[in-house]
């Protein structure tokens, strides 16, 4: 259903912090030219901790909007209430969007019943493809493979986006879920090795800067062409790891600033990228061709 490069989009803001609507039409326009596969739009990237109920649905509704079904568009409608997630996602199959991506509920630490019945939970309530998504790094909570395998049967819940960079629980994933059931890598740094292996793509940080290289080094990796996927990614390695220099999305909105693509906005308590890092962030930018 869905596979390539789908980039987890930033949301564009004034130096307010309050949402830039043009410049998220320019962002969306950009990556269909650049042949970005999939918007994955108000994801954690796109700072949803910070934004309303009412921001998150407008964000997903105007990207819609502005893709005009030239591509996918993906919501992040994860939270870590189940009921803010079934709400959100309501949202979201009201606004037109063809799936939904939601992040482990975060901090409340639920066991694995309890993550299994959230996600249960939101599939029964919301009839809409829905794809996991587990980062424990940022969320405290570790959704362990053998959750995933029992809810993989779930009609409704196509896919995960894995971002441990954990290669054995990747294989483990892909060989245990079926065809029928997509794994996605969440990290950029090992995103090519998950989709050599089977992976159906990868929900990208480093996509928001070098859309046409992510795909195409995607498109090389899902199709099994290791040296073209390898040739593709070297120039990328250093944007993979310097977009991560600070909390994302925090390096990532600096550079598309530096590229002349959105403004300088950040929602607090998110900061603006340290002095310290601009140097290395810009190296990385150049050694990718995109500045």
């Amino acid at each position: 259903m869905f596979q390539g490069s789908l980039v987890a989009l930033v949301t564009p803001m004034q130096s307010d912090g309050g949402i830039d609507y043009p410049g998220l039409q320019k962002l969306v326009d950009f990556h269909i030219d650049a042949g970005t596969d999939g918007l994955v739009m108000a994801g954690t990237t796109g700072e949803s901790a910070t934004l309303t109920m009412d921001e998150h649905c407008a964000v997903i509704e105007k990207s819609v909007q502005y893709a005009a079904g030239r591509v996918p568009v993906i919501a992040g409608t994860g939270a870590n209430a189940t009921d803010e997630a079934i709400e959100l996602t309501r949202c979201a199959q009201a606004a037109g969007a063809d799936a939904c991506l939601l992040v482990t509920p975060y901090y409340n630490k639920p066991t694995q019943e309890g993550l299994y019945r959230h996600y249960q939970a939101v599939a029964e309530a919301v009839d809409i493809p829905q794809i996991l998504y587990n980062v424990p790094g940022r969320t405290a909570c570790d959704m362990l493979p053998e959750t995933v395998l029992r809810l993989a049967p779930i009609d409704n819940i196509v896919g995960i986006k894995e971002a441990t960079g954990d290669m054995d629980r990747a294989r483990a994933l892909i060989n245990g879920c079926g065809p029928d059931f997509a794994v996605f890598s969440g990290d950029d740094a090992t995103a090519m090795e998950l989709m050599l292996m089977g992976g159906k793509g990868d929900v990208s940080v480093t996509a928001n800067v070098a859309p046409r290289a992510m795909q195409q080094m995607c498109m090389a990796a899902i199709s099994g062409d290791r040296q073209q996927a390898e040739a593709l990614n070297k120039p990328l390695m250093a944007l993979h790891q310097g977009l991560f220099v600070q909390s994302n999305p925090i390096p990532v909105k600096w550079a598309l600033q530096q590229m002349g693509l959105i403004g300088q906005g950040i929602r607090l308590p998110m900061t603006w990228l340290s002095s310290e890092h601009h140097g290395a962030l810009k190296s990385a930018l150049q050694s990718a061709g995109v500045l």
